[in-house]
């Protein structure tokens, strides 16, 4: 079945699953393939709870007497096509977004910023790979003036598969970091991967980026692009220059533009959230979002999904970061926690995965700093942290951490919780 005989077929459906679980009513399930499980032998179930239409890549599973089950090639290919084939179709303004840090969160405060104004998709969570971002297109619809599309990769080559799906129209890096350096091979390996977003941007046509001014990394790669800058010192064009105020513990700040100031107080946790604001700064004023209005959207965006968010109980006031870690995020994690203008500081620090041979170099680094910071108590967790000789505490993984906690509990405390999401440290909210 060739795209356009398949995105009709899409459009008389408007939803796409690839979950069997999950199969609305009238849509299309599409059959993918992992290492445990194999999509195609749910296409029949998939017809059976109330999918129009199943996509199939084995013929086995294609009954030729059955309209409703459509073969092709390759069902993931299928999926990629399909979505950059509906993106062509609606023609939708869309702002793509990398980064090694940050790019969830910058991804929802552009989204803040532009509902005041559009209607906008965004990218759900952090559905960025090679599925999350075509299913992601495929919900886009006539109604929607704008998309933010959060492109994520641990690979070299990855940004560039993804960039070809989606086609922005203008880009943005929030920044390059060591980060699944195992996977990229080296630092030069993440600039050059997430630098293939400018790379699409260059020779397709389309030349618009924001970019952080005060970025060596992203300035150097970034010729010849048209730019609109922001950061803490001067640029050229449309500059959006932000001041820091105070984290106690939330994010004040100021920015300008134009010779007009502007105060926003966020509830976000870290000085490092200020780039990703004044991102949101930048692209709402380049599509015309009122000032007063940037500073509401700001103003009322809570963070979620233990990014930077303040939870506090009965016990602790706990900043959780616990989604991810890498040795730039934990370093600004942790610069800004010993900054941070509060009593009682506790930090509980899980292993930084997929490092590859710089892993022990790293913790180690992070560890020599831990020893400066002065807080009141020191908790690291994992075989990582356990090989760098430190004096702090230390435990296997979380279980050990939860079991310790249960005997004597911190009470009163200011609790950074930061760790890459294998270690599952997330889970200590509900002992603190």
């Amino acid at each position: 079945m060739d795209i356009s005989a398949l995105y009709k077929c899409f459009t008389e459906c408007g939803v796409v699953t690839t979950d069997s679980r999950n199969c609305p009513e009238g849509s299309m399930f599409i059959a993918l393939k992992g290492e445990t499980f194999n999509g195609n032998s749910f296409a029949a179930q998939a017809l059976e709870k109330g999918c129009q239409y199943a996509v199939t890549d084995e013929a086995e599973y294609a009954d030729g007497s059955n309209p409703r089950i459509l073969l092709v090639d390759d069902c993931l290919k299928a999926l990629q096509d399909l979505a950059n084939y509906h993106r062509r179709k609606l023609g939708t303004r869309i702002i793509g977004i990398t980064g090694t840090n940050g790019k969830t969160t910058t991804k929802e405060l552009i989204a803040a910023v532009l509902q005041k104004r559009y209607d906008v998709l965004y990218t759900l969570g952090n559905l960025n790979n090679h599925i999350g971002v075509p299913l992601t297109l495929l919900r886009l619809t006539p109604e929607h003036e704008l998309a933010v599309i959060e492109m994520g990769a641990n690979h070299p080559g990855e940004i560039k598969a993804l960039a070809a799906i989606v086609e922005p129209d203008y880009g943005i890096i929030t920044n390059v970091g060591k980060a699944h350096l195992e996977g990229f091979g080296s630092f030069e390996g993440v600039i050059k991967t997430k630098g293939e977003l400018y790379e699409h941007l260059r020779y397709g046509g389309k030349h618009i980026i924001f970019i952080d001014k005060d970025n060596e990394h992203l300035d150097k790669i970034s010729q010849g692009l048209t730019r609109i800058c922001y950061g803490m010192e001067g640029g050229e064009g449309l500059y959006i220059g932000g001041k820091l105020g105070v984290c106690a513990p939330f994010l004040s700040f100021e920015w300008e533009h134009e010779g007009r100031k502007h105060e926003v107080n966020t509830r976000l946790i870290g000085s490092y959230n200020l780039k990703n604001a004044l991102a949101a700064i930048t692209i709402g004023r380049f599509f015309s979002v009122p000032e007063g209005q940037i500073g509401e959207a700001l103003e009322a965006y809570t963070p979620h999904n233990n990014r930077s968010q303040l939870t506090e109980t009965q016990s602790n006031k706990l900043i959780v970061d616990a989604y991810n870690a890498n040795p730039t995020s934990m370093m600004a994690a942790l610069d800004n926690f010993r900054c941070m203008d509060v009593p009682h500081k506790v930090a509980v620090l899980g292993d930084m995965r997929e490092l590859g041979a710089t892993s022990h170099e790293e913790h180690q680094k992070i560890a020599a700093y831990l020893e400066e910071c002065g807080f009141e108590r020191v908790i690291l967790v994992g075989e990582e942290f356990g090989k760098t000789g430190v004096a702090f505490e230390h435990y296997a993984d979380v279980a050990g951490v939860m079991e310790m906690l249960k005997k004597e509990k911190p009470v009163g405390k200011y609790i950074l919780i930061k760790g890459s999401n294998g270690m599952k440290l997330s889970q200590l909210q509900d002992i603190l």
